[in-house]
Order: structure tokens, then sequence, then C-alpha cells
């Protein structure tokens, strides 16, 4: 009987791995981090230490397309 092993889900990523699984560009990302849109965590306390966002934030940016009929008739 052969056990399958699934990697899970990974909670942060980095923005590079952000902008690249959701088209955004990281510029895009520092931005939204700066605004204060996108909470980003530090892996350290050094200065310009690598930065993470959570992967359930980024996925809350994303917004589904609404035809232009549907919305018309709202």
């Amino acid at each position: 009987m052969s056990t399958r092993t699934t990697t899970p889900t990974p909670e942060y990523e980095s923005l590079r791995s952000a902008a690249a699984r959701t088209g955004y560009s990281v510029f895009t990302f520092r931005e939204k981090i700066a605004s204060g849109e996108l909470p980003a965590y530090r892996i350290s306390d050094k200065p310009g230490s690598a930065m993470r966002v959570k992967v359930a934030d980024v996925n809350a940016l994303l917004r589904p397309v609404i035809p232009v009929e549907i919305q018309a008739a709202r």
C-alpha cells in the first residue's frame, strides 16, 4: 500500500513569491505594505532583513471580476 504525502501550504511567503503567484509586482506589494493595506513580517530585527507576507492576506487582495452586464444591472 503506497502512502501519499502532501506538502502543506505555507502560511507565509516572500514578496517575490507572492508577486510570481499573483501577477502583482514586488513594487506593488511594497506600496501596499507602506500604506498599511498589507501587513508584513520581518524574519529578524536587522534593518533590511527579508520580509514575508501571509498567503491569506495576499489572497484577500484578489477580487472576483464581475462581468459588465451583471455590474450594470446592480
